[in-house]
C-alpha cells in the first residue's frame, strides 16, 4: 500500500506537535522551571527561633530576609525575585522537622537556608538527604554538617564547632598553662562538641587543668548555680560554651560574686547588643573570644566598605535591627553567600546543581568576613568558613588580637 503525499505531510505535522510537547519551557525562550522555581520567583526556606529560649537568634533571619528584599529591589536573580519563607521552630527539634516537611511538601521550596542551631538541623538532616532537598549554610558549627560523602545535600557554614574548641585550648595552654579551668556547656551536640574539641586541645592536660565540668539545659530559667559550683571549685578560667541567655546569665553572676576568672566565651554567644550589653558592659569588659565576622561595633572597620554597605542596607531594608549586633552581620554575610550560589547557576535552578554551585566557591568573599578570610569550597570538602582570630572586650567593643586561626 502506497501513502499519499497528503497523508504524509500530515504525519509529520503531527509528529512535531507532538515532540513540541516535551520540548522543556526554555526551548521557546522562557525560563527553565524546577522544584522551588517559577518563571518568576525562587522559594527560599528557613526555620529560625522566634519564641523561646533562643529567639534573639531571629535576628539572623530577619536580616537574612532583608538583604533578599534590596536583591529584589534591584532586580532579584537573573530576572527572578526571592520569595523567603521562614517559620518559627522554637529551638525544637521536633517543631523543626514539622516546619521543615511544611516548606518542602507544602511550599515547594527549592532549598532550606540557614536553619538554626545543632539539634533542629540534626532533627531534619536526613529527611532532607533522602529527599535531595538541600540543606544549605546551617547556622551551625557541628562539623557533622560537612560530611558530603555521608549527607551530600546538607552544608554548614560557621568554623567547626571542635575546632573552635581547640582554638580556645591552645590560647589556655599558651597563655595560662597551670590555669584551673572550669567549663559551663549546653548539654546538646552543639555543647558538647565544642567541648571535645577543647578537650582534645588540651591534650594529656585536660584531666589536670580542669576542675569543674557542669551543664545546662536550653531550658532552665537560669545558669545561677552552676556559676556558683565552678567558683567554688577554685576555677580562675571559666570557658562559657553557651548560647545567647546563659551566657549573659553567666557574665552578670559572675560580676555579681566579685570573681575574676579568665573569661571565655564561645563565638555564638558573644554579641554586644543580644549578650554583653543586657549582661552588663562593665561586667563583660575583658572577656576573650573568637571572630570570622567583622564587629559592628569595632571602630576599626568604620571606614571600610564592607562596613558602609552593611550600615547603608541596615538602614534602608532593616532599620529596626540592632547595629550594634554580630548576628545583624552574621545574616548579611550569609545571605550574600547565598545570593552567590543562585547566581553561579545560572538558569539551571535545579536542586543538584544548586548544591553543585554551593561546592564550587573559588575565593569568594561575602562583605563583613573578617580580612584575609575566603570561601574555598568543594565537592569533597564542604568546609565553608576556616579561619577565627582571637578578640577582648574593651569594655565598649572587641579588640581583635593575634593572626587569623
Amino acid at each position: 500500500m502506497h501513502c499519499s503525499r497528503r497523508a504524509i505531510i500530515s504525519g509529520l505535522i503531527a509528529a512535531l506537535a507532538a515532540w513540541s510537547l516535551v520540548l522543556p519551557i526554555s526551548a521557546y525562550g522562557q525560563k527553565a522551571t524546577f522544584p522551588g522555581v517559577t518563571e518568576t520567583e525562587i522559594r527560599i526556606g528557613n526555620t529560625s527561633p522566634y519564641s523561646g529560649p533562643g529567639s534573639a537568634y531571629s535576628a539572623i533571619a530577619k536580616t537574612e530576609e532583608a538583604y533578599f528584599n534590596k536583591i529584589n529591589d534591584e532586580g532579584g536573580i537573573n530576572g527572578r525575585k526571592i520569595k523567603f519563607i521562614s517559620y518559627d521552630d522554637g529551638y525544637s527539634p521536633p517543631k523543626a522537622v514539622e516546619q521543615t516537611r511544611k516548606l518542602v511538601e507544602a511550599d515547594n521550596v527549592l532549598l532550606v537556608f540557614q536553619t538554626l542551631g545543632t539539634p533542629p538541623n540534626t532533627a531534619i538532616r536526613k529527611y532532607m538527604n533522602q529527599n535531595k532537598v538541600p540543606q544549605l549554610f546551617v547556622s551551625s558549627g557541628a562539623a557533622k554538617f560537612s560530611d558530603p560523602k555521608n549527607f551530600p545535600w546538607t552544608m554548614g557554614w560557621n568554623p567547626t564547632l571542635y575546632n573552635e574548641g581547640k582554638i580556645y585550648a591552645h590560647y589556655i595552654l599558651e597563655n595560662h598553662p597551670t590555669a584551673k579551668i572550669g567549663i559551663l556547656f549546653q548539654n546538646d551536640d552543639y555543647g558538647k562538641e565544642m567541648l571535645s574539641g577543647l578537650h582534645d586541645g588540651l591534650g594529656d592536660k585536660a584531666k589536670s587543668l580542669i576542675v569543674s565540668e557542669l551543664s545546662y539545659e536550653t531550658a532552665d530559667p537560669t545558669v545561677d548555680s552552676q556559676i556558683v559550683k565552678i567558683k567554688s571549685a577554685n576555677a580562675d578560667v571559666f570557658v562559657s560554651i553557651t548560647t545567647n541567655k546563659a551566657a549573659a546569665q553567666a557574665i552578670r553572676k559572675i560580676g555579681e560574686l566579685g570573681w575574676k576568672p579568665v573569661h571565655i566565651v564561645n563565638s555564638v554567644a558573644n554579641s554586644v547588643g543580644a549578650v554583653l550589653e543586657p549582661a552588663g558592659l562593665e561586667a563583660s569588659r575583658n572577656l576573650l573570644s573568637a571572630a570570622y565576622i567583622m564587629d559592628p561595633t569595632d571602630p576599626v572597620w568604620k571606614e571600610t566598605e564592607d562596613y558602609k554597605a552593611w550600615h547603608a542596607f541596615m538602614d534602608k531594608y532593616y532599620p529596626s535591627g540592632d547595629q550594634s549586633s554580630i548576628m545583624t552581620a552574621y545574616g548579611y554575610t550569609a545571605a550574600q553567600a547565598l545570593v552567590q550560589v543562585l547566581k553561579q547557576c545560572g538558569d539551571d535552578l535545579s536542586r543538584e546543581n544548586v548544591m553543585k554551585q554551593a561546592a564550587n566557591l573559588r575565593g569568594y568573599r561575602p562583605q563583613m568576613l573578617l580580612p584575609g578570610s575566603s570561601i574555598d569550597t568543594s565537592p569533597e570538602d564542604y568546609t565553608v568558613i576556616r579561619k577565627m582570630q582571637m578578640m577582648r572586650f574593651d569594655g565598649k567593643r572587641w579588640q581583635l588580637f593575634g593572626g587569623l586561626l
